[in-house]
């Protein structure tokens, strides 16, 4: 039992619970004296259950040990620059300053809350394949609808951190990342806000969407609203510190020779994704901390009988949450552009292009959020500007389907699993693009816009954007993280099954919204006829799961009986593929300069990186 405890998610975990208990029981005792009431629907008051929850995320932090070096700078005491980290899986359990531990951290975490997200989105699209009520409530339908997109939205956010964490060091040619400590704050901090977040369900609830809007969040007698905002809140603080040090790392920590238009083109998605979580993450937070402060202390930012506006929450979160889906999907089209070239085996067409339509994507995104707000009865005026400014991300987005159609024409194209979920990604991605100027322009969205046709274009954007690309990235760099492939039939399989299933879901998502079916929505009329459709879509969701169960079953069997793959799997230029497998502990005993061009495949004689003879070498 001693073993047990001494594991330190194990051990953050039991502080995160004594933190909660204690917190709570710290308002209970101040409302006592004030003469308030003590105990509520759910054991303890609100305000203990949000006190609790903030003491038990600094409990948890504090308990797990993640914070034990900054203690000791504190007390005056020497810290190491390099901690040793446990043999085996036992490193991924607690703290550690290696990035690649850290990523892998990051990216395993988003895979469970994946799993998490897709459950819920299971049981309730079976709940919507028959009219009328089956088995939950419709409190509960809200409940797992709400979680469902804030958990699948949390799970891409640690999947992008996995992939910036584990792979932009070693594609810039860095040791680690410039803040190792702060680096492992930032994944670790997100995991009591997953807790805090998955709380809300035992707790009464969500029932106001992933969005959750007042009034109806302000006034919504459910002690899991409150769960659900800390939870989000306290998750932003991962995303603005991971942005943070990413941005840091590349600028300051490139290899020799390494000038910005000879970057790999992930890291300059990754730089653009992170001014966006750096600048903007705030916003959502703020939104909803004063949503929570409005429940709390009777505060009136969003209640028009003391003076507030609605419709002020809607600016502060989307102002956030339209440049998030840049963040969601910026680092996937990043991913998409250093495979391609790869298996395509020729230079990546408009190198230049590509890396500057990143950064103008980032931009832009900034300047389109209102176009999420046609119908909500902001100022009209409002509504042209921001119809031109959304049209206008379609040029720089075009720039990259440009150059991915230049860079497959006339390759030689090798069709490995990683390019075929790349190519499902431009797919996909191109769907809920074209699927994207009719929610743009101000005439047309205020008929879709509370149409099932938003579901369908949203998952197609997501997906396409993002969840291709990632799995296009894992079965990638999985001989480099581990020293062994993936299987390749299973992988086959994957794709082939997720993606025509993925098709007939949008697809047909859009198709009945266009016909009239509301989103959001725990029963439909059955006059509209829809029934049939939905059942077409829940067994091309339940597809979809069992492709995601196959990829999992290969990747827990190919982490010990995969077939070993030590040197360039995939004749890659990229320098951390000119190194053995699995990855050095300190990246690159020998240093490397960039001599050439990142994308010049098919091109003889031609060098990326030129590794430098270190003085014991040359003796």
């Amino acid at each position: 039992m001693k073993r047990f405890f001494s594991i330190p998610l194990v051990r953050g975990l039991v502080w995160f619970v004594v933190g909660l208990l204690a917190g709570a029981a710290i308002v209970t005792g101040i409302r006592a004296v004030m003469g308030l009431e003590l105990f509520g629907t759910r054991g303890f008051t609100e305000p203990a259950w949000v006190f609790g929850g903030f003491v038990a995320t600094l409990s948890f932090l504090a308990g797990h040990g993640v914070m034990s070096d900054w203690f000791k700078v504190w007390r005056g005491e020497e810290v190491s620059e390099h901690h040793e980290d446990p043999e085996g899986w036992l490193k991924y359990l607690g703290p550690s300053l290696d990035h690649k531990v850290i990523g892998i951290q990051y990216t395993i975490t988003a895979l469970l809350l994946l799993v998490v997200g897709g459950v819920f989105a299971l049981i309730f699209r079976t709940e919507l394949a028959f009219e009328g009520m089956q088995f939950l409530s419709m409190d509960q339908y809200n409940t797992l609808m709400s979680l469902h997109g804030m958990v699948m939205i949390v799970s891409i956010l640690l999947g992008i951190a996995g992939l910036m964490n584990y792979l932009v060091p070693l594609l810039i040619g860095a040791q680690d990342m410039a803040f190792p400590r702060l680096n492992a704050f930032s994944y670790w901090i997100a995991v009591p806000a997953a807790i805090l977040l998955l709380m809300s369900m035992p707790l009464g609830g969500v029932e106001t969407g992933w969005t959750g809007y007042p009034p109806l969040s302000a006034s919504l007698n459910k002690l899991g609203q409150q769960m659900f905002f800390l939870g989000v809140f306290v998750a932003g603080w991962s995303s603005i510190l991971g942005g943070l040090n990413l941005i840091v790392t590349v600028v300051r920590m490139c290899a020799k020779g390494m000038v910005a238009f000879r970057m790999p083109m992930f890291a300059w998605a990754s730089i653009a994704t992170s001014l966006i979580s750096l600048t903007a993450t705030q916003l959502i937070g703020l939104s909803f901390q004063l949503v929570m402060f409005q429940r709390l202390f009777g505060m009136g930012f969003f209640d028009p009988a003391k003076g507030g506006n609605p419709v002020l929450f809607q600016h502060l979160f989307w102002f956030y949450s339209h440049p998030a889906v840049y963040v969601f999907i910026l680092p996937g089209l990043g991913i998409i552009s250093e495979l391609l070239p790869v298996f395509a085996r020729k230079p990546l067409f408009g190198y230049r292009w590509i890396a500057m339509s990143s950064l103008g994507i980032a931009l832009v995104g900034f300047l389109v959020w209102a176009h999420h707000m046609f119908t909500s009865g902001m100022n009209e005026y409002l509504r042209v500007p921001f119809m031109y400014s959304t049209l206008l991300v379609a040029v720089p987005t075009g720039v990259k389907f440009f150059s991915w159609v230049g860079t497959i024409w006339r390759g030689k194209l090798q069709t490995s699993t990683p390019m075929l979920f790349v190519l499902g990604g431009i797919v996909v991605f191109l769907m809920g693009g074209l699927s994207g100027p009719p929610n743009a322009t101000v005439s047309t969205d205020l008929h879709l816009h509370d149409t099932y046709w938003i579901v369908g274009h949203f998952h197609d954007t997501m997906f396409g954007g993002f969840v291709f690309p990632f799995f296009a990235a894992l079965y990638f760099w999985f001989p480099k993280a581990t020293g062994r492939r993936m299987n390749e039939k299973l992988g086959q399989l994957h794709f082939w099954l997720m993606t025509p299933s993925f098709f007939v879901l949008t697809l047909g998502m859009m198709r009945i919204g266009l016909l009239g079916m509301r989103r959001r929505i725990a029963d439909y009329d059955p006059a509209l006829g829809f029934e049939m459709s939905h059942i077409v879509l829940t067994i091309a969701a339940f597809l979809i799961a069992l492709s995601v169960l196959i990829f999992l079953i290969n990747l827990v069997q190919s982490i010990r009986n995969g077939e070993v793959a030590t040197g360039n799997v995939w004749n890659s230029r990229s320098p951390e593929w000119q190194v053995p497998s699995p990855m050095p502990a300190h990246n690159y005993d020998q240093p490397f300069e960039v001599v050439g061009e990142p994308y010049d495949y098919g091109l003889a004689g031609s060098k990326y990186v030129e590794f430098i003879a270190s003085a014991k070498s040359k003796h």
